[in-house]
């Protein structure tokens, strides 16, 4: 297993452009020239203290949009809720799984429906559970 280490944001990170307005998907309309500054950190971040950055390895959460080699946003300051995906720390392993809260039942969905190595994991009372951050935003190479 790799070492546990997220890219944290620290008070000087910033990344700013231009945001050249919006583009329709749909049918093509005329562009206009509206143009306004565009800070990535400001836009993606919301608690810089309890933000970090992590690549994603492995296929288990593909049907959940996270890829191998994206680029997820975990925020810690959020509060796990039903259904979120979030990065979790069960049994001195970390992974990222969408959490199914329910009942005093909580369980770590995979997402990837083609392949049938990835199950379900209920935690179980002996199991060391910590849901380590909440996943707010993807990166994602085209």
């Amino acid at each position: 297993m790799k070492k546990f280490v997220p890219h944290k944001i620290n008070s000087e990170s910033s990344f700013g452009s231009e945001l050249l307005g919006d583009v329709k998907a749909g049918f093509p309309s005329p562009a206009g020239e509206i143009s306004e500054s565009l800070d990535l950190v400001k836009l993606l971040v919301k608690h810089r203290a309890s933000t970090f950055f992590f690549r994603v390895s492995g296929v288990s959460m593909v049907d959940a949009a996270l890829d191998e080699g994206d680029i997820i946003i975990v925020d810690r300051a959020i509060d796990p809720y039903n259904n979120c995906k979030a990065v979790c720390f069960i049994d001195g392993e970390y992974t990222v799984k969408r959490v199914e809260m329910g009942g005093s039942c909580i369980r770590l969905m995979p997402a990837n429906e083609n392949c049938a190595v990835y199950k379900p994991i209920e935690v179980a009372p002996d199991n060391e559970l910590i849901i380590w951050g909440v996943v707010t935003y993807v990166i994602k190479k085209m």
